[in-house]
């Protein structure tokens, strides 16, 4: 007989180099990481480096090693690549997390797996008193084409509650919000709404509470939230969010060697007057170099961000034609 201990929300980062910023977005909501890596192909590969480059600047400590596809190598594979899984999380954040190797195919130890989720990936102690918080990390239009305008449901948000809890009637505000032109310029508007609807775990509920992906229906107009044009967008209580930044003053910290290219190439310092690729928490912007001291960068935002003072924010450059990960930073 088994007994519930707690419910999870899986978000999938995927491995492909064109959807790193989906994962990075992603990671701003996790928890922990599953690093699954294939027995049947060389450790590393540039995506792997990427991800666990990726999860150690976001911050995220509590990994599990995923060694898929055992059942299609031989053992004496399986255990050379367990060695390489090995030398390449040597010194890193995953320096000691358990690898256990499974077939996802045939449900091969994933009893295991779930142990040890259990036991390295805790529910993190949230505080439901502070006011409430939540990343959006996706936006829908869930009405079919044709829908009779008396029966179109408001825009929906999914994401996660970082702090504090919403309920169904809850007035709230997006920040930064949307973009409109006013004198010939682009700026950025706060969107109020109220909640309509709740759903987490596949059931409608009254109240969400912090961990795991909630649904937010509210009285949003479609348009604005369909195919995830509100992702990015930081939600709470109205006049109790942070404050809306156009620029960003990051202490920064470079890695030697840019991931996520063939060969590892050194990072050179960052120079006034570039564009670097910005994730802060579920947004992604850009911003043009403005100034740099020593360790301190400020940089000139071409989309505002909504963000608190001590956040992380990972930092990408153009390397050969693609966005690479190549530090992080703190906002100061």
């Amino acid at each position: 007989e088994t007994t519930f201990i707690r419910a999870v929300s899986f978000v999938d980062a995927p491995g492909h180099e064109a959807l790193m910023a989906t994962m990075l977005s992603g990671a701003a909501i996790m928890d922990g990481a599953i690093l699954v890596i294939a027995a049947d192909e060389p450790c590393p590969q540039p995506q792997t480096r990427e991800h666990l480059a990726a999860a150690e600047i976001i911050g995220i400590k509590n990994i599990i090693i995923a060694q898929n596809k055992i059942d299609i190598v031989s053992e004496e594979r399986a255990r050379r690549s367990y060695e390489e899984i090995k030398n390449f999380v040597k010194g890193t954040v995953a320096e000691n997390a358990p690898i256990i190797p499974v077939s996802a195919q045939h449900s091969v130890n994933i009893d295991a797996l779930i142990q040890a989720m259990e036991e390295l990936i805790p529910t993190p102690k949230r505080d439901e008193t502070k006011p409430p918080l939540m990343y959006v990390v996706r936006s829908f239009d869930v009405n079919k084409p044709g829908t009779p305008i008396e029966q179109l449901e408001g825009g929906v948000l999914g994401g996660t509650i970082l702090q504090g809890k919403f309920a169904v009637g809850d007035e709230i505000e997006l920040r930064p919000g949307i973009s409109v032109e006013e004198e010939g310029k682009t700026v950025y508007k706060p969107l109020n709404t109220q909640i309509v609807s709740l759903h987490t775990g596949g059931k409608r509920v009254k109240e969400a509470h912090c961990g795991g992906l909630v649904g937010v229906g509210t009285l949003l107009d479609p348009s604005l939230s369909k195919a995830d044009g509100l992702t990015g967008n930081i939600v709470g209580k109205v006049g109790q969010l942070p404050p809306v930044l156009s620029e960003l003053n990051l202490e920064t910290y470079i890695l030697e060697r840019a991931v996520g290219t063939k060969e590892l190439a050194k990072v050179e310092n960052i120079t006034k007057d570039e564009t670097l690729l910005l994730h802060v928490g579920a947004a992604i912007t850009v911003g043009k170099v403005v100034s740099v001291k020593n360790e301190m960068t400020t940089l000139k935002l071409t989309r505002p961000v909504c963000a608190l003072t001590g956040s992380r924010v990972a930092i990408s450059r153009k390397i050969a034609g693609r966005w690479r990960l190549i530090g992080y930073g703190m906002i100061r």
